[in-house]
């Protein structure tokens, strides 16, 4: 029992500094069912579908015999760039493809600098740009490289009052026309898209037609957030991490929508209805991303046509946002296993934000509202170790006559311990209930695109960031850059110090050096932690203190 403390602590200190690695990963895995090969499929090197990837074993690419009756060719024009201001967004569309080269954010910046630029979701360095459109089985030769042609006369539009669309068509030298109908409203991200396919040719198309996301991707992707492919398939989501690509890139079933997400932002592709169809993922040499929906197959015969219906999003990651547009968005956003009591913190966060609008005060409430529930289970964890404190003397005089029958000692702590009601284990209560809280915590303050550059008072100017003053141009061990000096970390150490100082002290004194030595560790791995969660930890230790010390002064 006497190691039970030393244990907790230990495991504590674990849990914290590589217990999300275990924790925040969807452990859910799925049995690929078997699909043929389709051999024809020519490969392409930042395609979400290559030969070893598969497609449903029905599908037939367009024959590629000569057709009765040839189109001429269309001329090649220089592609124009379509620029569309909404109040949310501003959009750029090239005529190459029709795909957007340009999504840029009117609400956020880059960084936290008010003269820093308006953030862009698509890096420049993405020629290919996103939301291409193809064909699995290559029945339509030249739509990579198709320049398309708009019903736009300007290359710009400005769209304030009420929804606009524009229109974007290719035919192809067999006589296929592509349209793409982009429909743009000013009081939302969501953008509706209408791909119309009109089989001008004498052969029967019969494929599967793609719709793909591409994103360049981060040297590094972090290791305590979600970053890179997902999507919701048979109502569950599932989060593909970027280096497990390669291991599996299909993902067949019933897709509500596909998505790419990074820490705060995300693009996704919604169909007009959840069918059973396949997410097919790719990731090139230059690192970038491509998350493909394959539809299923469709036949389209000669002057026949088709009109494929989606919903894309280009946002926010806020749950705010996300429930307002619906099609189930809003589980993109998930806080891993403790996901269930993240989203509650979040909407608290955001209610009292709503009347004190500085979120730094919000997370002191929230932290005191958390401690106020877990207040009576904390009241008998204080009572226990103040019990345990007025025992120490009879505990010592126990170790020392029994110092040679192990045996004999722990029979007769036991009955001291059963003697004076005593719960060896019950101080560890408190830390033990909040290990789920804080984990819950981390991933909410690492991810809530509210705490993203939202200020607390002096040089805490972005809780989402580690609290930093000064700034140094030297590296400092285990801190990660900005250099600085961490106030409100130390501090927090301190608390852990004070609160570690109030309890019963281990008998053992290498035990008791190294809980002693548990506020350095706990300080050291907080000092790269968001300063909104070393703020709620300071707060929870501070309140945690003064309950402690009214509750042995009481029992003294």
């Amino acid at each position: 029992m006497e190691h039970a403390r030393l244990f907790i602590a230990i495991g504590l200190s674990l849990l914290v500094f590589i217990g999300w690695n275990f924790l925040f990963v969807d452990k859910q895995k799925e049995k690929l069912p078997q699909q043929a090969i389709q051999a024809e499929q020519q490969p392409d090197k930042t395609s979400g579908i290559t030969e070893k990837q598969k497609i449903p074993k029905e599908t037939t690419p367009l024959k590629t015999t000569p057709p009765l009756k040839e189109f001429a060719s269309e001329p090649i024009k220089p592609s124009r760039t379509i620029t569309v201001n909404l109040p949310f967004y501003t959009a750029q569309i090239s005529e190459k493809g029709a795909v957007f080269k340009s999504f840029v954010l009117n609400k956020y910046r880059q960084t936290i600098d008010t003269n820093s630029p308006l953030l862009d979701m698509i890096n420049p360095d993405l020629s290919q740009g996103t939301v291409r459109i193809g064909f699995a089985g290559n029945s339509l030769q030249g739509i990579d490289d198709a320049i398309f042609s708009t019903n736009l006369e300007k290359d710009s539009v400005d769209i304030k009052n009420k929804a606009k669309e524009i229109s974007f068509s290719w035919t192809s030298p067999k006589g296929v026309v592509v349209e793409k109908t982009y429909l743009f409203s000013p009081e939302t991200y969501i953008i509706s898209l209408d791909v119309t396919i009109k089989n001008g040719s004498d052969q029967t198309i019969k494929d599967h037609l793609t719709l793909s996301l591409l994103k360049t991707t981060p040297d590094s992707v972090s290791r305590y957030g979600f970053e890179g492919p997902s999507a919701l398939i048979n109502n569950k989501l599932k989060q593909v991490k970027i280096k497990k690509i390669k291991k599996k890139d299909v993902y067949p079933g019933k897709l509500t929508w596909i998505a790419v997400q990074d820490r705060y932002f995300m693009s996704a592709i919604v169909p007009n209805e959840a069918v059973d169809a396949s997410m097919h993922l790719g990731l090139n040499e230059d690192k970038i991303l491509k998350n493909t929906y394959v539809e299923p197959e469709q036949v389209i015969h000669p002057d026949g046509q088709h009109v494929f219906k989606y919903k894309l999003f280009f946002g926010p990651k806020s749950m705010t946002v996300l429930k307002s547009v619906d099609y189930d968005l809003i589980k993109a956003v998930h806080f891993g296993f403790f996901d269930v009591l993240a989203k509650p913190c979040v909407w608290i966060m955001n209610f009292i934000y709503n009347f004190i609008p500085n979120y730094g005060v919000a997370i002191i409430i929230l932290t005191i509202f958390t401690k106020i529930l877990l207040w009576p289970l904390g009241n008998k964890s204080y009572k226990s170790m103040a019990a345990m404190k007025k025992i120490q003397p009879l505990m010592a005089d126990i170790k020392e006559k029994y110092k040679g029958d192990k045996k004999k000692m722990n029979e007769e702590m036991m009955g001291l311990y059963k003697t004076y009601k005593v719960n060896p284990l019950g101080g560890c209560l408190p830390m033990v209930v909040q290990i789920p809280v804080f984990f819950a915590l981390y991933r909410m303050l690492y991810e809530a695109i509210e705490l993203r550059h939202a200020p607390f008072f002096w040089w805490i100017t972005d809780l989402a960031a580690p609290d930093r003053l000064f700034r140094f141009d030297f590296s400092i061990p285990f801190m990660e850059a900005p250099y600085g000096v961490p106030v409100l970390t130390i501090i927090m150490g301190a608390t852990m110090f004070i609160q570690q100082k109030m309890s019963p002290p281990a008998g053992d004194p290498t035990q008791a050096k190294m809980m002693m030595m548990m506020p350095i560790v706990f300080t050291v791995i907080f000092i790269n932690f968001s300063s909104g969660l070393v703020l709620y930890w300071l707060v929870n230790n501070i309140i945690s203190v003064a309950q402690q010390y009214y509750i042995t002064k009481k029992n003294a």
